[in-house]
């Protein structure tokens, strides 16, 4: 029998598309420019499927057609297609140059947040260094008299301390607060990304590359 689970997650109703429509919708790899009123023909097309809502559908396209990916395949020449990979004209200079402009901006403000966030992680570092140069100037201080001197060789080397190997774990929902920066598991390596917020289970995480996800805490790791 056939699922009737609803899809909620935008991730999951895009996998559902790649599936269902895969000569329209793809997954990896270069995208195809869509047909101009696309969701008029997606949502006739799933009315009886009570999987998606045309809200849920109209999210997962726009998620989609704002990809860096979908963006930059809006170049002259290329041909629209429809949900079957029909051909449906070719675009027109102004929304290649739309795209271009689009691009663009998305990936300025993305190189202007991972800067921000650089600045802030540095500031950060900063104030604990200043907090720990009392500790650091006190273990300078010079000895009591009384305290015997142990002399060092000059040709015995320092003992290096080993440092620990990082490895990242899935977090628990109740260890993520807004504005926490944190690495998101949605293929073979994790991505980095800053939560705007969590609302019950579900954890909004912006990217780096600008694109927002909605995931579970299972599917983040720190």
């Amino acid at each position: 029998m056939e699922s009737t689970e609803k899809l909620t997650d935008t991730n999951a109703i895009l996998a559902y598309l790649y599936e269902t429509f895969p000569l329209c919708f793809i997954a990896e790899g270069e995208a195809k420019p869509l047909k101009i009123g696309l969701f008029q023909d997606l949502a006739e097309r799933l009315a009886n499927d009570s999987r998606v809502s045309k809200t849920q559908l109209r999210v997962a396209l726009r998620r989609y057609t704002n990809s860096w990916r979908y963006l930059k395949s809006l170049k002259e020449g290329a041909q629209r297609v429809d949900l079957d990979g029909n051909p449906c004209g070719e675009l027109e200079a102004e929304h290649v140059e739309h795209a271009r402009a689009t691009l663009k901006e998305s990936q300025e403000k993305a190189k202007a947040k991972r800067v921000e966030t650089a600045k802030a992680e540095g500031k950060v570092a900063a104030e604990e260094d200043k907090a720990a140069r009392p500790a650091k100037a006190k273990m300078r201080r010079k000895p009591h008299a009384d305290s015997k001197k142990v002399a060092i060789p000059k040709s015995a080397p320092r003992p290096q301390a080993a440092q620990p190997a990082v490895k990242l774990a899935p977090a628990t929902l109740s260890k993520l607060n807004p504005g926490q920066r944190v690495n998101v598991k949605l293929g073979v390596n994790p991505v980095s990304g800053v939560i705007q917020n969590i609302n019950k289970e579900d954890v909004h995480v912006q990217l780096d590359s600008g694109l927002t996800v909605k995931v579970h805490a299972e599917h983040i790791l720190l």
